[in-house]
């Protein structure tokens, strides 16, 4: 069923997962998407996404409550988890964790359209290169086996970003060291007073 699903990532939620990755580049982080189903195309729309994890990735108890709280949250506007960003720790990584794999299929039960994004950190460090203005991620959906597969070939056309500046505009927040104020829920859960909604970041 996924596929086939075309997805379309806003500008602001692409830009914060991205930035997140910047942060901590010596660590895999990890992020999820939030969004809903199109009502007049079927695509996947990703309308935001909540930075999650810099350390222990893995670790169930801060994963559980932390989906909670974001369900919860964004239900009320209308709008579920439809996946999953992560980037990993090594440069030339390109596998799919298990815990992405894990995170990723707790998602689906839920919603059989989620995607999991793969930070692409070749076509990151291209940007300022080229004028390229695919996103610089990788998007994986579930097969009818139920495996984790990269989409048609490099996923480039199912994937697309709303605004096609949105890369441009993310050199810029780069070249300030925006990516700075970002926070996660590992920042939260150390400092509450610290919002994980991220309301400032990009205004």
């Amino acid at each position: 069923m996924g596929g086939e699903s075309r997805y379309e990532i806003a500008q602001d939620a692409y830009m914060k997962i991205v930035l997140h990755a910047l942060k901590h580049k010596s660590s895999a982080v990890n992020a999820v998407l939030l969004g809903r189903v199109s009502p007049t195309n079927d695509a996947v729309e990703i309308t935001d996404s909540v930075p999650l994890f810099h350390s222990h990735l893995g670790l169930l108890p801060q994963l559980e409550i932390s989906l909670i709280l974001i369900e919860e949250h964004y239900a009320a506007k209308g709008v579920n988890i439809v996946g999953y960003f992560h980037a990993n720790e090594r440069f030339d990584d390109y596998e799919l964790s298990g815990v992405a794999k894990n995170v990723g299929d707790h998602i689906y039960r839920y919603f059989p359209q989620a995607a999991i994004l793969l930070l692409d950190n070749k076509k990151l460090e291209a940007l300022p290169k080229g004028k390229d203005r695919s996103p610089v991620m990788q998007l994986y959906t579930r097969d009818s086996s139920k495996n984790w597969k990269l989409a048609g070939g490099e996923g480039s056309s199912q994937l697309t970003i709303k605004e096609p500046s949105a890369n441009a505009v993310l050199l810029d927040h780069i070249s300030t060291e925006k990516w700075q104020d970002v926070v996660d829920f590992d920042d939260h859960l150390d400092d509450i007073s610290k919002d994980w909604l991220n309301p400032e970041l990009f205004k």
